[in-house]
């Protein structure tokens, strides 16, 4: 994995730029670019869109044809997968020798296929997933996933870097898109974790910003944990150094008879609790908690 952060030089501040769509993330997108010096063509189906990007000297293209050129990064931005194909197949566009960096929100299967769709009408292709809200586009905490053909993210990383801290994650055009969900998993994770701690606590009167504080010391041990984890995730190995699994099991327990003694949501310890009797039953109980992952790598009728 290859990080590069927004430090531009005279070089990469002339490349040509063209961003299609232009939502939230599309006009942060574009005026990213213009801030860090590129010549930039923006479309969007609706031109009004576009307005205060022109005002900043960014020049707004008739269609899309005029946007996707092959002498510019052509950005797309879009509402899902459907929309680039549609409107980078319609008439008067020429994609044979341009370059695209798809940073619109999709699935593996769909960056993999839009992969094939570009080489087979002769384009050059980036995957991308952004890991930020649109106020944060032009700085280093603004993290800009790519995937795809190394050769490509080299030549133009130095120009996406106008964007935030850009980063390389593989060949496979499909792995922007599985970190992506891989790291909504982890937030959402993270969040409702802490929101069954908040309305356990609320209900002896304890509020959200009392725990907060401490509910970020936690997360922030449990994430220590994680390299080691790994390690025993990928050796296949998982010697019980902290804790067994069986110990995990039963505090659980304790955290869903709280919850229904205070009259709490207990849907989510009690799915925890699930997999882990699952993985005792199956002869893991001495082991440390990292074999779930025996758990979440096997398919289940929901």
């Amino acid at each position: 994995m290859d990080n590069n952060t927004s430090d531009h030089t005279s070089r990469t501040a002339a490349t040509p730029v063209s961003v299609i769509g232009l939502g939230r993330m599309g006009q942060a997108l574009a005026d990213a670019f213009l801030k860090a010096g590129h010549p930039t063509t923006v479309w969007n189906r609706t031109p009004s869109k576009a307005d205060q990007l022109v005002a900043k000297g960014a020049a707004l293209a008739g269609s899309v044809g005029e946007a996707v050129r092959p002498d510019s990064l052509t950005v797309l931005c879009l509402t899902d997968y459907a929309a680039v194909h549609e409107l980078l197949a319609g008439d008067g566009v020429a994609l044979s020798g341009t370059t695209w960096v798809n940073l619109t929100s999709g699935d593996s299967a769909q960056a993999r296929d839009t992969a094939r769709w570009a080489e087979e009408h002769g384009a050059r292709y980036l995957d991308g997933a952004i890991m930020a809200v649109p106020p944060g586009i032009g700085t280093a905490e603004a993290v800009i996933l790519h995937s795809g053909p190394q050769a490509e993210f080299d030549t133009h990383a130095p120009t996406l870097g106008a964007l935030g801290t850009v980063t390389y994650l593989g060949a496979d055009h499909g792995l922007a898109a599985l970190y992506d969900v891989a790291g909504l998993a982890m937030m959402w994770s993270v969040l409702n974790a802490w929101l069954q701690g908040t309305a356990l606590l609320r209900t002896v009167g304890v509020d959200a910003a009392t725990y907060a504080p401490f509910a970020r010391q936690i997360a922030a041990g449990v994430a220590d944990w994680l390299p080691g984890y790994a390690e025993q995730i990928d050796r296949g190995a998982f010697p019980a150094e902290v804790s067994t699994l069986e110990t995990d099991a039963r505090a659980m327990t304790h955290l869903i008879e709280e919850s229904d003694a205070a009259g709490v949501n207990a849907e989510l310890p009690r799915l925890f609790k699930a997999m882990a009797d699952r993985a005792i039953a199956a002869g893991h109980a001495e082991k440390q908690y990292p074999v779930l992952i025996e758990e979440f790598g096997t398919p289940r009728q929901a």
